[in-house]
């Protein structure tokens, strides 16, 4: 049941599977077509008793990174749930390993997600994440979009 969710981002286009097990699906696409350098790994490939995932990150920024905002967007079943903003990089004494980047720098990152916090209904889930490099939001260097499908009941 608990399996590895591994998956690398070289290229934009289709939906690309990302993992199975009996109670979670997952799947990506990117929201633009310009090509992303990025690989993001997650275990276990479940949410049924899970009280937190592990998960590392590496990416290849395509400009530099000053300022950096984070939007992340979760919808249920066609609804949205969840919308929070994060700003991530000021440009001012940031504690983030990714504010200051220089374009094609290479970020590797291992962190926790708690998972314990959330009950998940069985149903279809879109989570969309957007990286915006100034604060009007008008300038994307990244975004995806996550299809999660929740197979069974309240976890």
């Amino acid at each position: 049941m608990f399996g590895l969710l591994f998956f690398t981002l070289f290229t934009s286009g289709g939906s690309e599977f990302l993992c199975m097990s009996s109670d979670l699906e997952m799947s990506y696409t990117f929201c633009d077509s310009t090509a992303h350098a990025f690989i993001f790994n997650l275990t276990p490939c479940s949410i049924v008793n899970t009280p937190k995932w592990k998960a590392t990150l590496t990416w290849i920024p395509r400009s530099d990174i000053t300022f950096l905002e984070i939007v992340f967007s979760v919808w249920y079943d066609g609804a949205e749930m969840l919308h929070w903003k994060q700003l991530l990089c000021s440009g001012t004494d940031d504690e983030y390993s990714v504010c200051e980047m220089l374009k094609g720098e290479t970020l590797v990152e291992e962190f926790d997600i708690k998972g314990s916090r959330t009950s998940f209904p069985k149903g279809n889930y879109n989570v969309i994440l957007q990286g915006f490099s100034d604060d009007s939001e008008n300038n994307m260097i990244i975004c995806l979009n996550f299809t999660m499908i929740v197979k069974q009941g309240i976890f």
